[in-house]
């Protein structure tokens, strides 16, 4: 009976692991990592801008990479997803290819946008707020500064 228990608990223990969540991760290459553990990963730069991971910090200027949550499951399945659909770098796994067509139109016309934005508050010759009484409040330089600086990392943000 001990056996058959023990059998059961391993069996569970099996079980619930392959059942994980799974992190994705993205390096300076911009290229995508999945992992399905949260141990920490250290990236660093050296003095020629070459770049580094490991799963310990092993230069004073390491940082941890920032893990976001991908999806339940295993690294199996998501290998398995990845290499029957096929999917390069841009598509999700999983993701069919209509929900890749709708996905990459949306973020090219949230891109678009977002580019439109920043070169009009780019080229313009100052930028204002419209007050709650309809009239014009100008930016000071430093606030239209920092007004652009936003909108060019959103803009950057949205086109990859």
């Amino acid at each position: 009976m001990k056996h058959v228990l023990a059998i059961c608990v391993a069996v569970m223990g099996v079980s619930l692991s392959a059942h994980a969540d799974v992190w994705q991760w993205v390096d300076a290459d911009g290229k995508t990592h999945f992992v399905d553990t949260m141990t920490p990963i250290y990236t660093w730069t050296d003095e020629f801008g070459n770049f580094y991971y490991s799963d310990t910090p092993d230069h004073e200027d390491a940082v941890s990479v920032e893990f976001v949550w991908h999806s339940a499951g295993s690294m199996q399945d998501l290998s398995i997803t990845e290499d029957e659909a096929g999917l390069d770098d841009n598509a999700f796994p999983g993701e069919t290819d209509e929900e890749r067509a709708v996905r990459e139109q949306a973020e090219a016309y949230y891109c678009e946008r977002a580019t439109e934005i920043y070169e009009s508050y780019a080229n313009a010759p100052q930028l204002y707020r419209t007050r709650e009484d309809g009239e014009r409040e100008y930016l000071s330089k430093q606030e239209a500064d920092r007004t652009i600086g936003e909108t060019r990392a959103r803009r950057d943000e949205l086109c990859g």
